[in-house]
Formats: structure tokens, C-alpha cells, sequence
């Protein structure tokens, strides 16, 4: 029980600015430190639910509160995600080999593309909750979204082949319980997806496939590309799995009665 109680709070303690009590990245209290990454989507799921009720109920501008939503992820995770996706943007667009853009990736300076996708990537975001707006099944649809993305970031650090032996993800991988952690994080999805089918059945199905498409993609040019997953790559399928779903929700909402 206390190694499930570290590994809570070395998962927030990574994969958040929410402050925790102190534990040692230890192999023990790191093997089922995955179960509990979606929990992280949770808090940006209540506290993204939380900031569009206070929008709606105290009438703040709404241009006001869609920046507050943008950022709420952000806040929370303390921007590592993004990172990612900057990162990958870089490597990306170099056109360079596998060893080259693997030393990219690693590269701490931001170059003109990574500057480029940061501002494309949040004025997708501004401009999906411009057009969901107070819509609240679009709003938890887009919560439990949150959590799903966590589910398949964490399932690709299991399952996926690693671009480096010494990378960060294999090392997580090294240290988790990889069958428990898998078949914990696709019963989370499962859950996730009655749950966004119930809510509302085309917008929840539309997002969680699109989620699924989005995870293919990233299987695809983390092999292609890099020769396997790396905590970059990871963050920046996190990012797009994000930010895909909320456009879709986006969409389905304009043409669908949620």
C-alpha cells in the first residue's frame, strides 16, 4: 500500500506543478507511478469545468475566460508537455537522420519552428473553446479527455520500443510493473469511453476515436522518425492528442445538439 501511496505522488511530483509530499524516485515507488497519471487529467478536467461555471455564473468576458482555459493546463503541468511538442517540432522539421534528430530533441534552445507550432498549437485551443463556449457537455467530454490522453501517453511509455536505452521513458519503463500498468490504464479507457458515450454518443465517440487515430500517428513517426518513443515524443502526442479532441468536440458541437 505505501509504494501505491509513493507512486501517487511521484506521479504528480513529475508530471505536475501540484505540490506533493516528498518521495524517492525509487524502482519501488515508481512501478505504478503511471496508474495515476490520468488523475493529473482530472485535476485539469475539474479545474477547466470549475473556471467556465465561474465564467458563465459571474459573467466574465468570455474572451477572458477561453485564455484562462487555455492556460489551465499549462498551469498545472507546468508546461513539460509542451516541451515536448516544441521539441518534436524542431526534430521534425530538420529532415535530418534518426541520430540527428534524437540530438535535437535533446537540444534545450527553441529554434523557429518550435516558435511557430507554440503559436499555431494555442490559437487552435483559443479557438476550440471559441466556438464550444459554455457548452457543458462539450466541457466534460473535453475533461475526460484529459484523462484519456494520459491513459495512452502512459500505454505507449509501456508498450513502445525506446529511441534511447538511457532516455528518461525507458527508464520509467524500467521501473513500472509494465503488465499491471497496462491493463490498469486500458481499464481507465474503457471506463473513459462509456463514460464520454454516455454523456453524449457522436460527440464521444468522435473524440475518443479521434484520440485513437491521433495515438496511431504517433506510433508511426516515433518508429518512422526516431526509432521509438522518447519522453519529447510522448509529451508532444499528449499535446496533439489534446488539442485534436478538443477541435473535433469543436466541430460535432456546431452541427450536433449535445
Amino acid at each position: 500500500m505505501k509504494s501505491v501511496w509513493n507512486s501517487f505522488k511521484v506521479a504528480f511530483a513529475m508530471f505536475s506543478k501540484i505540490p506533493m509530499p516528498r518521495a524517492d524516485w525509487t524502482k519501488e515507488n515508481m512501478k505504478y507511478m503511471f496508474c495515476f497519471f490520468p488523475f493529473i487529467g482530472g485535476v485539469i478536467a475539474a479545474l477547466t469545468l470549475l473556471a467556465a461555471y465561474v465564467g458563465e455564473r459571474y459573467s466574465f468576458e468570455q474572451g477572458f475566460v477561453r485564455v484562462v482555459l487555455v492556460l489551465i493546463p499549462v498551469l498545472v503541468t507546468g508546461g513539460i508537455h509542451v516541451d515536448g511538442l516544441l521539441d518534436t517540432s524542431d526534430a521534425m522539421s530538420s529532415w535530418q537522420e534518426k541520430s540527428r534528430r534524437l540530438e535535437i530533441l535533446k537540444d534545450s534552445n527553441a529554434g523557429a519552428f518550435a516558435v511557430i507550432t507554440a503559436c499555431v498549437y494555442f490559437l487552435l485551443w483559443y479557438g476550440a473553446y471559441s466556438q464550444i463556449g459554455y457548452n457543458r457537455t462539450a466541457l466534460f467530454l473535453m475533461g475526460a479527455g484529459f484523462m484519456v490522453s494520459r491513459c495512452l501517453s502512459g500505454i505507449g511509455v509501456i508498450t513502445f520500443p525506446k529511441a534511447k536505452a538511457d532516455g528518461t521513458v525507458a527508464e520509467f519503463s524500467r521501473k513500472s510493473e509494465d503488465r499491471t500498468v497496462r491493463n490498469v490504464l486500458v481499464a481507465f479507457l474503457v471506463l473513459l469511453f462509456a463514460l464520454m458515450v454516455w454523456l453524449q454518443p457522436v460527440g464521444g465517440i468522435s473524440a475518443f476515436g479521434g484520440a485513437l487515430l491521433i495515438f496511431a500517428y504517433y506510433h508511426h513517426m516515433a518508429l518512422k522518425y526516431f526509432g521509438g518513443t522518447t519522453g519529447d515524443l510522448s509529451g508532444c502526442f499528449l499535446c496533439l492528442c489534446e488539442v485534436g479532441m478538443a477541435l473535433i468536440l469543436a466541430v460535432v458541437s456546431n452541427f450536433v445538439v449535445f
